[in-house]
């Protein structure tokens, strides 16, 4: 029987219940005669606090509260790759009938994440007879064009035997059962799984290779691993949410899911109405065929928010048992701890620093140590990673408040967004004093085995050129320009060239908004080649001012649009025309 109890007192979102028999922590409670989806998150004896989902508008003490007697969960299987799910799970599509009062979720809707009523063609990988155990591949059905979506061996199921595979080459739903073993479970197409739950693995690997994110200023200055975990801060305006939507639209990993929480509805807006028809750099197909949207806008319940990121994380490990590449975008953790900071302020906990619930940190944690590069059970051996991506909304820009704090501790990548560029339009506006990455020597073999020294020479010479322009950027605010000798000019000149034709990406460029490793590292090339040519010259007695008038800049930019295939074909004659201007007409 259900467990049954009464609402006796609320307080915003959270309402404090009896309980007829024991509950446990996060379990999930319906309350109220619209039966509105909660959670309970303190026991106090036979009382419990329950945070709700919803609005709770117009619930009156008294009314019932039922206890499921399980955690907030969701269904994983064939049919979550192209989704849009809200918080907690619930489909998104197809919900309005197209009245004018049913473009919002009813309050007490719930649905599943996949449709039940969707038929999947299985193929199976094992044959009867077979040894089993969790984590196991059965089969696949083919999801998608050219996408194999596994059917595992749920990892709480026991060691068994296949006795009967009942649905091999034939449609099923995800409710069918497709195996049976020897133990009497049934296998189907959908496994439960409870989001605040991280799946196990069979060990963490190292850090081997790069997520290759297309951005020239990210993966040649601050690569992220595979399985590692980046924190984008920055104040209102400074292109969080666009660098994250290139992210998704670039990146090589093989599934993203993009969690916008607590983000504007005019951006999810956006995401939702232009990634189907964004087409994969990777396929060539819609961008939405490997993506899971999440979406818990700002007018959503804040509730929901709080649980968004488990939500997104349990999809993300999901597909990482599979052996695949995830990337997980959250957009912003700073409204998820406001979430957190509003939910135990109605708790009446002791808050911590500005606020926030003492237990940030921890809570953040156990958030980031669910990313990373594993081996996964089951057999054929796979490895798989979670690579994310947090924006942080600090107030006012200010990087020393809580959530950033506490997010650096945590990350191995600091792109730090800089206002200042932001309203220069210099984007992406990272500022490359403030960044860092840690995975800079772990990452190396994998640069130098694959695209030589020229990676690491080009990375080299930018870090200095733009080191040396601040240095010389503050000399001339003492003694001014005309001071400064011919080779700091040019010194001058060149940072400003790689700071506007390298460091700045056009992300609604088709040729400009993703480059490849290949490209950026013959960019850098062609850059300290042209450095290196200026410099002799002006030793040899070429005025800054000759130099000026080549319109150098001009020349770089036309290099961005050029295909790495012919790259190289395209930079030598273009040096060669350059050293040719300096012995011409105008070189003399």
């Amino acid at each position: 029987m259900s467990n049954m109890g009464r609402i006796r007192c609320l307080a915003g979102t959270v309402i404090r219940a009896d309980s007829t028999a024991p509950v446990s922590n996060f379990e999930v409670a319906r309350v109220g005669s619209e039966r509105l989806l909660g959670e309970v998150i303190r026991i106090d004896g036979k009382e419990v606090d329950i945070q709700v989902y919803e609005e709770i508008d117009g619930v009156r003490v008294g009314e019932p509260v039922e206890f499921t007697g399980e955690p907030l969960g969701i269904d994983l299987g064939p049919g979550l790759l192209g989704s849009v799910l809200d918080g907690i799970g619930r489909p998104l599509r197809g919900l309005s009938s197209g009245e004018a009062d049913d473009f919002f979720v009813k309050r007490g809707f719930f649905s599943r994440s996949l449709d039940p009523e969707a038929r999947w063609v299985f193929s199976p990988l094992k044959e009867v007879g077979d040894p089993v155990s969790p984590g196991d591949a059965l089969g696949f059905v083919e999801e998608g064009k050219d996408f194999k979506h596994l059917v595992m061996v749920p990892l709480g199921s026991g060691d068994s035997r296949i006795r009967e595979i009942t649905a091999s080459k034939r449609e099923a739903t995800v409710d069918e059962a497709v195996c049976i073993l020897e133990n009497g479970e049934e296998i189907n197409l959908c496994q439960r799984w409870y989001v605040r739950t991280p799946r196990p693995c069979v060990e963490r690997l190292p850090f081997s290779e790069p997520l290759i994110t297309g951005q020239r200023v990210l993966d040649t200055l601050f690569p992220v691993a595979l399985g590692g975990a980046a924190v984008i801060p920055g104040g209102f305006g400074t292109g969080k949410t666009v660098i994250q939507q290139s992210l998704a639209k670039g990146c090589n990993a093989e599934v993203v899911v993009y969690i916008g929480c607590g983000e504007r509805g005019n951006e999810m807006t956006e995401v939702l109405e232009e990634f189907p028809y964004l087409r994969d750099p990777h396929t060539g197909r819609s961008l939405m065929e490997r993506m899971v949207l999440i979406a818990n806008t700002s007018n959503m319940p804040v509730a929901a928010r709080e649980a968004s990121i488990y939500l997104g994380m349990s999809i993300a490990e999901y597909f990482r048992d599979m052996g695949l590449d995830v990337a997980l975008m959250a957009d912003s953790t700073s409204r998820w701890a406001e979430a957190l900071r509003e939910i135990s302020g109605r708790l009446g906990e002791m808050p911590g620093e500005e606020g926030y619930p003492a237990y940030l940190g921890s809570r953040l944690a156990q958030y980031y140590e669910r990313a990373g590069r594993v081996r996964v059970l089951g057999e054929p051996q796979r490895k798989g990673s979670i690579t994310i991506f947090n924006a942080v909304s600090p107030g006012g820009g200010d990087f020393s408040e809580p959530v950033t704090q506490a997010s650096l501790r945590l990350s191995g990548v600091f792109w730090a967004l800089d206002k200042r560029l932001a309203e220069g339009r210099h984007f992406p506006s990272v500022n490359w004093k403030q960044s860092y990455s840690l995975y800079e020597r772990a990452l190396e073999p994998f640069f130098l085995g694959t695209l030589g020294p020229k990676w690491k020479d080009g990375a080299s010479f930018l870090r200095e050129l733009l080191d040396r322009e601040t240095e010389l950027l503050s000399l001339v605010q003492i003694v001014g320009r005309d001071a400064l000798s011919e080779l700091d000019k040019w010194d001058l000149e060149m940072g400003e060239i790689v700071r506007i034709a390298f460091l700045q990406q056009n992300a609604f460029d088709p040729h400009d908004a993703f480059n490849a490793l290949e490209q950026q590292a013959w960019f850098t090339k062609a850059l300290k080649d042209l450095h290196c040519l200026v410099r002799d010259e002006i030793e040899k007695g070429v005025l800054h001012q000759q130099v000026q008038e080549l319109g150098l800049l001009r020349r770089v930019l036309s290099l961005r649009g050029t295909p790495v295939e012919d790259f190289e074909k395209v930079s030598l004659p273009w040096l060669e025309e350059i050293a040719q201007s300096f012995t011409g007409p105008e070189g003399s």
